[in-house]
């Protein structure tokens, strides 16, 4: 349970800022798998890129709590990728129902679903990485 409480309208409302983290919490995991296995396959150590970027623009959360993970081959989940898919539907009706534009969103859940598909719905959400490396045909710990 959070120790902030921030009301942020009516009855519903909490729903919505529950979408609207998971469209976030998505686009990162998937953006920080997607650095991880450019930079791989570029040729270039990922760790440092991680430690050049985080500083940056590009400081988040995911950054500061996922590579470190990752690169020990821990995959485990904190929140599991199955769940993220369920959730990243929900954000789906939910910008249907309002008629809303959300095509980052869209491809992330594409590449959830791939994961779930792949047999790896029980690892961490940030395990997306597992897809884009397979994509990418290497993996970051090669």
């Amino acid at each position: 349970m959070g120790k902030t409480i921030t009301l942020v309208g009516d009855a519903g409302a909490g729903q919505v800022a529950k979408a609207a983290n998971q469209i976030m919490v998505a686009a990162q995991m998937v953006a920080m798998g997607e650095l991880l296995v450019f930079s791989k396959k570029a040729g270039v150590d990922p760790r440092k890129v991680v430690d050049a970027i985080k500083a940056g623009a590009a400081q988040c959360w995911a950054l500061d709590i996922k590579p470190p993970r990752l690169f020990d081959g821990n995959r485990n989940p904190g929140f599991k990728s199955y769940m993220q898919l369920k959730d990243m539907n929900i954000v789906l009706e939910t910008a249907k129902e309002y008629d809303v534009p959300i095509s980052g969103t869209v491809e992330n859940t594409k590449l959830y679903q791939q994961m779930i598909d792949m047999g790896m719905g029980e690892l961490d959400n940030s395990a997306i990485v597992g897809v884009i490396e397979k994509l990418a045909g290497v993996g970051i710990l090669d």
